[in-house]
């Protein structure tokens, strides 16, 4: 059970370097028409946009993949202390 735990974990530190790296594409030009930008959008959008409901900061700084990427990580570690309180 360990060991599918510490995968969930990996697989979800890879998702928020996806996430970085979407958010980082943003800021060039024409970089998420590219093919990465594209399959970065397809995976990482659908978790994004339950996020989106919050405001941007002064109509500009969109802060809902920060929200987004500490939600996650409440999730994961939330998710192992139960683990490993059973185990």
């Amino acid at each position: 059970m360990i060991e599918i735990l510490t995968w969930i974990v990996r697989i979800a530190h890879y998702y928020e370097y996806a996430i970085i790296i979407y958010v980082l594409m943003s800021w060039l030009p024409g970089a998420q028409q590219s093919t990465i930008g594209q399959w970065l959008h397809r995976i990482v959008s659908p978790y994004l946009n339950l996020f989106r409901i919050i405001p941007p900061i002064g109509g500009i700084i969109d802060i809902s993949p920060i929200v987004a990427i500490i939600a996650l990580n409440f999730a994961i570690n939330g998710l192992s202390h139960l683990v490993l309180l059973f185990f």
